[in-house]
């Protein structure tokens, strides 16, 4: 894609805004399937055993899932087709999901370390963030159709 150019942090952080809302309704199947396998009543002070732990974990799986599958297979989220950029490999390809999978966990460390990570873009020439440098590709904002 030689006409995209990278995409801003504004447009990062707004297609991550945008993308909570398809997360929230995917966190709210996942709680739901919980309560069902729970009968409907979980006292929230003493759950049982292993219940919060295995709710956190499926609440992370699918969250995991939502980025990796949308990069790996279409290079978009939901947000980031809002705004039209897009995750690219190095060589403009696809990214494949063990790529895509790293990418998450390195924007995942990014956001623990108070966010360095992502505005390690304004120091980067081509934008890049930690998880794009580690997996070797960048976000490029798509030209108008």
């Amino acid at each position: 894609m030689s006409s995209s150019r990278p995409a801003a942090l504004w447009l990062r952080f707004a297609a991550a805004v945008y993308d909570l809302l398809p997360l929230l309704g995917l966190w709210m199947l996942v709680a739901g399937v919980f309560l069902l396998a729970a009968h409907g009543s979980v006292d929230v002070v003493h759950p049982p055993p292993g219940y919060r732990f295995a709710l956190r974990l499926a609440l992370f799986a699918v969250t995991a899932a939502y980025f990796v599958i949308s990069w790996s297979r279409g290079g978009q989220t939901i947000g980031m087709r809002a705004w039209r950029i897009e995750v690219v490999a190095a060589d403009g390809a696809m990214l494949p999901w063990p790529r895509a999978l790293l990418r998450f966990v390195v924007a995942l460390v990014s956001l623990l370390a108070a966010g360095l990570g992502f505005f390690w873009s304004f120091i980067d020439r081509e934008r890049r963030c930690w998880h794009d440098i580690a997996s070797g590709s960048s976000l490029r904002k798509r030209p108008p159709r």
